[in-house]
């Protein structure tokens, strides 16, 4: 190795040692003509000093390296002067005296800071991608990110789980987005899919009878992009055999609890909290709910609808909602700050946002007069509010209601400050709806996917009434953004083909859809269990971030393009034409105007 040491590991112990370290050029400083270079590599920093009265040749070398230069040092470790020792850094004591200097590379003036002291624009740290993974911050992501797949790697292996592959070249499955497609140049007019999840794969493993199966999967989705979504993802893919909803449970907490200790040093609190899914849409308004504040939802209809107010009596009468959220010492907001929280109502879906504060026992607002001095009361009674705070109200649909006071409630957590951001909060959301309803296409679709098992007591209203079947289905959630989803699998012919049948699939297509599946199934198919964990979700929260660029190497942009590489590129014409593949005229015109 042309290195004795990293430059993260030397102290004391090693005073007067011979070392050689090697690294790039962090920061450089010039004190009476004695040159000071912190030295980086991925393990830290080393100040290693070039001094003219120790080796003029050296100096003289040192005082042409730059930022960014990589370099060999050799030296010997010696005590830093009194009262120069840096307490932030491991090798903080001690520095290296300089006697002999190799410079592998020469560096360019970078483009972005590499010392996190000033982050630059997304598009340029993408550009510079190589760059921009030099920063140590970055680099404690993918630290993070390894010690927990490793984790998870030894926690399910000692467990019996077995680490099994699946392709990446697939039969088109419907998993809710769009596919990837690869031409086949063996066969003309053909495609395959790359995988948006391993799903049928990983049940066909439990039909062969490997009893438990993981993999880091890829999984690939031609979707609109945001914080939490890129094409090419990864998961952590569980499956397992005879399971009932609790053993993936214990599974699942004992698997959190061991990442947390071994990666953070975080004691998590378990059992984590179980919720069904009617009880977190009542409560918070949304499935994937963030438990570290209050600020609980309450339905109001049975109250309000006996006031004057015209909304809000019409809204009950269409069977909609009317829900109410607590502001605490919202009363002290000005006009300007309600207003902003209204327009914000307004752009989750809702036609309006009602506001009213309490002063001396009762309610006061522009609308407070449509309501008796008893509904004001049982508002304030049923939010828990008190003097000086407010509360705001929204009227409309069962799924506009919830989704736009979900929304502003997490705003109100952020904004007043009631979010403990190192907290982690898990809890598992129980008993979906197997379907919900596809007003556009009058249809019932499937809530999740269409492989789950229904609970054995509403089978009865598969048929009659498909609103009341609920799935054997969960979902892991961590402050409130959902890591998994998981079910019971349905391993019973007879029942799946019902459940297609439902949302309007014929034997036919299902054969051509998920035949080889089927069939599987005919030859005794055992009952199983598993989810799907979004990795790269769990890495980013556990690193105090939402963005999953973060912790991937080579993220696309939110025009889904790495701007590092270039890609997509435009394929020669003699490359399309192997594949058998012609490009439309709307393909060539919009190349054109590139």
């Amino acid at each position: 190795m042309l290195r004795t040491n990293t430059c993260g590991e030397l102290s004391k112990k090693e005073l007067k040692k011979k070392v050689s370290l090697c690294g790039w050029v962090h920061s450089r400083r010039d004190h009476g003509g004695v040159i000071f270079i912190d030295l980086r590599d991925r393990y830290g920093l080393t100040q290693i000093v070039f001094d003219p009265s120790h080796n003029k040749e050296v100096h003289k070398m040192a005082d042409k390296l730059r930022r960014e230069d990589v370099i060999q040092a050799k030296g010997a470790v010696r005590s830093r002067t009194k009262g120069m020792a840096n307490p932030k850094l491991k090798t903080g004591e001690i520095e290296v005296i300089v006697s002999e200097l190799k410079v592998f590379n020469k560096s360019e003036v970078p483009p972005i800071e590499i010392d996190d002291r000033k982050p630059s624009g997304e598009d340029t740290r993408m550009k510079y991608r190589y760059l921009d993974l030099r920063r140590p911050s970055v680099q404690e992501k993918f630290v993070i990110r390894h010690k927990t797949m490793q984790v998870a790697r030894e926690f399910l292996s000692a467990r019996d789980f077995l680490e099994i592959e699946t392709p990446m070249l697939i039969k088109p499955t419907p998993e809710g987005a769009r596919d990837y497609i690869v031409p086949s140049r063996v066969h003309p007019g053909k495609f395959y899919s790359l995988p948006q999840s391993p799903q049928l794969y990983k049940q066909i493993l439990m039909v062969a009878g490997f009893d438990r199966y993981f993999q880091f999967p890829r999984c690939l989705r031609d979707e609109d992009l945001r914080s939490d979504r890129q094409p090419e993802h990864t998961q952590l893919d569980v499956e397992m055999c005879f399971a009932e909803q609790e053993d993936i449970f214990e599974l699942t907490e004992e698997l959190m609890e061991q990442i947390f200790k071994k990666v953070l040093n975080v004691k998590l609190k378990t059992p984590f909290l179980r919720m069904t899914y009617d009880e977190s849409m009542l409560r918070y308004g949304n499935d994937k709910p963030d438990l570290r504040f209050g600020l609980e939802l309450k339905d109001v209809t049975s109250i309000v609808k006996g006031g004057e107010f015209k909304v809000f009596k019409e809204v009950a009468k269409n069977k909609g909602i009317v829900k109410g959220i607590l502001v605490p010492r919202g009363g002290e907001f000005s006009r300007k700050k309600i207003d902003t929280y209204l327009d914000y109502a307004r752009s989750c879906g809702a036609g309006g946002m009602v506001w009213m504060k309490v002063s001396k026992g009762v309610l006061e607002s522009n609308v407070a007069k449509f309501f008796s001095e008893k509904i004001q009361k049982e508002l304030i009674k049923t939010l828990g509010a008190k003097e000086g705070d407010m509360i705001f109200l929204v009227g409309d649909s069962v799924k506009v209601t919830n989704g736009t006071l979900s929304r502003v409630r997490q705003r109100l957590g952020q904004e007043l400050n009631l979010i403990n951001e190192k907290e982690f909060n898990f809890c598992i959301i129980t008993d979906f709806p197997l379907f919900e309803w596809n007003s556009d296409e009058e249809k019932w679709d499937p809530m999740h996917h269409i492989f789950t098992a229904p609970r054995e007591g509403d089978l009865k209203y598969l048929e009659k009434d498909p609103s009341k079947v609920y799935g054997q289905l969960y979902d892991l959630v961590l402050n409130g953004t959902e890591l998994y989803s998981g079910s019971i699998r349905n391993s019973n012919v007879e029942i799946q083909e019902r459940m297609m049948k439902v949302i309007g699939m014929s034997k036919e297509e299902a054969k051509d859809k998920f035949g080889f599946l089927l069939e599987a199934y005919r030859y005794g198919g055992p009952v199983h269990a598993g989810f799907g964990l979004g990795f790269d979700r769990l890495v980013a929260l556990m690193c105090g971030t939402e963005d999953i660029r973060e912790v991937i190497a080579f993220p696309k942009s939110k025009s889904a393009e790495n701007l590092m590489d270039g890609c997509p590129l435009v394929v020669d014409q003699k490359e399309l034409k192997e594949v058998h593949i012609e490009l439309n005229d709307f393909a060539k015109k919009s190349l054109n105007k590139k």
